[in-house]
């Protein structure tokens, strides 16, 4: 039993039979120990807890269904044909709390069984080619119960599009990057909200309480959004309000120059600068005893080859990634949301690094376990080791979710992870002593926290994160935008806020912190898209009959994601 933040996360036993997927123990325990090892293989190789199971269709044509991760039950690898001539086929369980998949046992159609019902069903007669012809990121089969996974076109900003082209192709372009990200783009976001000493706020929101500041002057923020008795632009600092027609969504404003003197009394974090103190903080709070919360990866991000930082005893050049494998093929990204979740669809906020940064270059870290790159699982199925040390996200099968800083005391619960994304190490721990959230062993220290930024601008740059707390017995998950903040600034915020457990995710620009809520009215078939800082709409560069599209919702992106759907 490890105990984390956000209540208890208990590792369910392994069963000693798990029908159909039975694997011996001795078995089991032989593939897990190849996992560990480092050589040559594909990402289905990879996996750790895989299954699979053989046949013939009536047709003849040979079948080999895999399911990746038994437990978790959502995606599996179809593979039809032999030799040259077989076809692999994604396929994802939208239900795995409902229904199991399997060959049968006559090993010659796939069987989708509920306590409703059992279907039956033989795509590889022409189903499967039917539904990759149209291009569809998730095209149902087997009359709705699975669904065929291809990639999605995936979509960049202009800005990315052009750092991306930097990297690539122009000499010594990671360093023209720096130049221009240390010129032209340091406090490019900030914001600066005008304060009144007399004013105002409207309605806090008694259960989340009011951060712990030295005052909590009203703020005109740059949020536009509806608020349940306030106006969003007349905000009182660290308070909690309500988002209209956004039950279980709360919104926040603040500035760490507020911060309360027995917060920055605590050691552990660095002094914050005149910018970074009037720098503005956006926050959306969420309940999590009314949403599930999920992780896809985009098309392109966060890739599984290597990343450039690790040298040395850090790197294996005989492996074209630091787990074996340089792509995710035969599995498909779609980089969106499955539309048949568009009606649950309540929020959405942008991953971590990307893989080029989500490794250390100096430091034990970059010298051990291959440099450390960041980890991730989606489905179940893992993509990139859970590496010790990293702070982590993660959501069991239960739906409970969970941020700690990994460790072999966590890999129990490795079969039963349905997601999770590493990035960096914590923002803000447990103190040892007192379970209080205080500053992170490595805020003060720009290498050993890998957190990227420019040294010479002292980590100062536009950053989000999320961090957790537990009010009255609920979870919450705070998702927070800092306009112009050094790791320090954002610990000394969220310690302020109570979190017991906080992690970077993406920092530089509008798009990689994107965050939206989709609000709706009553009985409205549509939603609405409500951005927490009003700039990210330009992410929403898509438009049909003239309303904006919602990135990540309606139309792939090639950058990873976490979104939250309503019980």
């Amino acid at each position: 039993m490890a105990t984390l933040g956000l209540g208890t996360a208990t590792a369910p036993a392994f069963a000693d039979t798990l029908e159909p997927w039975y694997m011996p123990a001795a078995e089991r325990a032989a593939q897990f120990a190849d996992h560990r090892e480092d050589h040559r293989r594909s990402v289905i190789e990879f996996q750790p807890f895989r299954v699979e199971l053989t046949g013939t269709g009536d047709d003849g044509t040979n079948l080999r269904l895999t399911s990746l991760n038994p437990f978790v039950n959502a995606w599996f690898l179809l593979e039809t044909g032999s030799g040259r001539a077989v076809r692999q086929y994604h396929l994802e369980n939208i239900a795995p709390e409902l229904f199991t998949v399997s060959l049968g046992e006559g090993r010659n159609e796939l069987v989708i069984s509920s306590e409703a019902a059992t279907v039956t069903c033989a795509p590889w007669e022409g189903e499967l080619e039917e539904a990759r012809r149209q291009g569809l990121p998730f095209a149902p089969i087997c009359e709705g119960r699975l669904f065929l996974r291809s990639r999605g076109s995936g979509s960049r900003t202009m800005r990315e599009s052009v750092a991306e082209f930097l990297r690539s192709y122009v000499p010594f372009g990671e360093d023209l990057i720096n130049i221009i990200k240390d010129t032209l783009y340091e406090d490019a976001y900030l914001t600066t909200a005008q304060t009144m000493d007399e004013a105002e706020a409207g309605s806090v929101v008694d259960a989340l309480g009011r951060a712990n500041l030295s005052s909590h002057r009203v703020m005109r923020s740059q949020m536009r959004m509806d608020l349940v008795g306030a106006e969003s632009n007349q905000m009182e600092a660290g308070s909690w309000y309500a988002v209209q027609n956004a039950p279980g969504i709360y919104a926040s404003v603040v500035q760490p120059g507020m911060v309360a003197q027995e917060v920055l009394d605590v050691p552990g974090a660095n002094w914050l600068d005149g910018v970074e103190n009037r720098a503005d903080v956006y926050m959306f709070a969420f309940d999590m005893s009314r949403f599930d919360l999920r992780y896809e990866i985009g098309t392109g991000h966060p890739e599984v080859d290597w990343s450039p930082r690790p040298s040395g005893q850090g790197r294996d050049y005989n492996l074209p990634g630091p787990d074996g494998f340089g792509t995710v093929n035969p599995l498909q990204m779609t980089g969106m949301l499955n539309p048949v979740f568009t009606d649950r669809v309540a929020a959405i906020f942008a991953g971590g690094f990307k893989r080029d940064h989500g490794a250390w270059r100096l430091t034990d870290f970059a010298y051990t376990n291959h440099g450390h790159h960041y980890g991730f699982l989606v489905n179940g199925v893992m993509l990139s080791r859970l590496q010790p040390g990293l702070a982590t996200i993660f959501v069991l099968q239960d739906g409970s979710v969970h941020m700690a800083t990994w460790g072999d005391d966590l890999n129990p619960l490795l079969p039963h992870i349905r997601f999770a994304r590493q990035n960096g190490t914590p923002v803000i721990e447990p103190d040892p002593a007192t379970g209080v959230g205080v500053p992170g062993s490595q805020v003060r220290s720009w290498m050993g926290g890998n957190w990227s930024g420019s040294a010479e601008a002292q980590l100062r740059t536009l950053r989000s994160g999320l961090c957790q707390r537990v009010v009255d017995g609920r979870q919450m998950l705070i998702y927070a935008v800092f306009s112009s903040a050094t790791p320090s600034g954002m610990a000394r915020v969220f310690q302020a806020y109570g979190c017991e457990f906080a992690m970077l995710l993406d920092m530089n620009s509008l798009d990689l912190t994107y965050s939206a809520i989709y609000t709706r009215e009553p009985e409205a078939e549509d939603f609405e898209i409500v951005h927490l800082d009003r700039r990210m709409a330009q992410s929403d560069s898509r438009h049909r009959d003239g309303r904006p599209m919602g990135r990540f919702v309606e139309f792939s992106d090639n950058r990873d994601f976490f979104y939250l759907l309503r019980r």
